[in-house]
């Protein structure tokens, strides 16, 4: 804990009892009348300094804190130009990129060129996935709930990961 007793911010995520919090979990929230997204709670360890939003490459968005926005940055600027997919790929994530600051009510504003890219309006799906969390459309997220939840087609697809916790 801080010394004000908040807990202790390090580097991208928040420190709790020496544990890094993660953006984990689903959550449904609305865009309000001015196209305003609230986030929600659990997915507010921003930093202050605000977090970055791009497309993601399933046709929906992905929020990043700095930290975890830089390391992408980074990897791109070291790719050659000449390299016309390393170009398609810098104007995917940087042509559309934002950073986004959370304003008193937890809300952040996104662009209109990424919530068409998205095809958000009205009710969203928030995604948590460690470092980052995904923005998606309901039904562009029903359809990759049902590739997540098909058990036996991940059995075969994950056979060969090495997941073990010890």
């Amino acid at each position: 804990m801080g010394q004000s007793g908040t807990p202790e911010r390090s580097g991208v995520l928040v420190k709790y009892n020496g544990l890094e919090l993660m953006f984990l979990g689903q959550f449904r929230h609305s865009f309000d009348d001015k196209g305003r997204l609230t986030i929600p709670a659990r997915l507010r360890i921003l930093p202050e300094e605000g977090a970055y939003v791009i497309q993601g490459l399933d046709r929906n968005l992905m929020v990043l804190p700095p930290d975890s926005f830089k390391i992408i940055y980074d990897r791109l600027n070291g790719l050659s130009i000449t390299d016309p997919g390393a170009r398609l790929l810098r104007r995917i994530i940087l042509g559309n990129a934002m950073l986004v600051k959370l304003d008193g009510a937890g809300r952040i504003l996104i662009s209109a060129n990424l919530r068409e890219y998205a095809k958000l309006a009205g009710e969203v799906v928030f995604v948590g996935q460690g470092d980052y969390f995904e923005i998606w459309s309901p039904d562009l997220w029903n359809e990759q709930d049902i590739l997540v939840n098909d058990a036996e087609t991940n059995a075969q697809r994950f056979a060969t990961l090495d997941l073990r916790t010890r």
